[in-house]
């Protein structure tokens, strides 16, 4: 028995010194060529996306701002366009070019996945509600300038959290709390500091263009839930079919509120076009295209970051360019600075607090 159980020994660990010699031989080169797992984006390309997220935002609504004339009877910036057209010509350009992505990706098969019932109506609606914060951005920019618009949209962090205690229970701390108060009396301060121009009446805030971006931000806040859960659930499908899916029923809507805005048909589909104009169907075209694609990229502490940086660059913009008579004011630059530093700070302190939240339990459990 004894000499079988030796045998058997043997037999195992014989190949075990051929298995230590060949692990010898490996070194710092053995594995030079085998590529880490990736991690994501690399810190460059999250800069450079970071940039171009807060050019796009800035750009929107300078382009926007920029395409209105004065009125010489009033004295007051307008459109002189249909505001509904370059919204409707936005839907028109994606649907053509993500049908012939489509169509160049897929084939045939891939673009008749695109009228599946399934997501075509799921994302048809989110599409409906999208088409009515267009028609909101676009009539609150009609007696808001630029900058301020793009100041009011940060009340999104205090709608975001009010939507999200009553959806899901999410509560804000006091420290939180207390950040928001600060943004809202920041924005407050904003709007009632020195005239800006931009259609408000002299010294006064224009009550409709504020009321039109809160109603915008309330409706982008929705979209977004919506967006972020369907999103993930057809997630095999490329975003340029979501896209279509999207733009059918944002193109049936605007087309819709077109023709009660007495302005897109009454005097010509192309009338008070310029230059201007078709940047800024440009800019919607690729707001659109890249709030898609760089939203699924950039995590959520860079594009609120990036929204309130594009409002400093708004501002100065609005400075240097040609296209706008404002003047270089401190108090008004404070008031940009102000808002940008209590966003920011609103959206750090959640890691500090989720950090905190997770101490005290642990405490608690070791405590009981």
């Amino acid at each position: 028995t004894q000499q079988a159980l030796s045998s058997v020994f043997t037999k195992v660990t014989a190949p075990l010194p051929l298995a230590c010699r060949a692990m010898r031989n490996y070194n710092n080169n053995t594995f030079k060529d085998v590529k880490p797992a990736s991690s994501g984006p690399s810190v460059g390309l999250q800069v450079g996306l970071f940039i171009f997220f807060v050019m796009t935002r800035a750009l929107h609504p300078t382009i926007i701002d920029a395409s209105k004339t004065v009125n010489p009877d009033t004295g007051k910036k307008a459109f002189e366009y249909g505001t509904m057209t370059v919204v409707l010509g936005e839907t028109v350009v994606t649907l053509v070019i993500a049908q012939l992505m489509a169509l160049g990706f897929g084939g045939m098969k891939e673009w008749k996945a695109i009228w599946n019932p399934a997501p075509m109506k799921v994302f048809s609606f989110i599409g409906f509600v999208y088409a009515l914060g267009d028609y909101l951005e676009m009539a609150s920019m009609g007696s808001l300038g630029g900058a301020a618009y793009q100041v009011l949209l940060q009340s999104k962090l205090l709608i975001t959290a009010l939507m999200m205690w009553a959806i899901k229970g999410s509560k804000q701390t006091a420290l939180q709390w207390n950040i928001l108060l600060l943004v809202m009396v920041s924005l407050c301060v904003y709007m009632i500091g020195p005239e800006d121009g931009s259609g408000g009446g002299a010294g006064g805030i224009p009550i409709m263009g504020v009321f039109n971006v809160l109603l915008k931000v309330t409706v982008s806040c929705f979209c977004a839930v919506l967006s972020d859960k369907y999103m993930k659930d057809y997630k095999n499908e490329p975003i340029y079919m979501q896209l279509v899916q999207f733009k059918c029923a944002w193109f049936a809507t605007i087309l819709m509120l077109s023709f009660v805005d007495g302005k897109t048909w009454q005097n010509g589909f192309f009338a008070g076009w310029n230059p201007t104009v078709v940047g800024v169907l440009v800019s919607f075209t690729v707001k659109g295209w890249s709030t898609m694609y760089l939203l699924a990229i950039l995590d959520s502490v860079l594009k609120n970051i990036g929204e309130a940086t594009s409002v400093l660059v708004i501002y100065f913009m609005q400075v240097v360019l040609p296209f706008f008579e404002d003047q270089f004011e401190i108090p008004k630059f404070l008031n940009v600075c102000v808002v940008i530093l209590s966003v920011t700070s609103y959206v750090g302190s959640k890691r500090f607090v989720e950090k905190a939240t997770k101490y005290d339990k642990e405490n608690a459990g070791r405590a009981s």
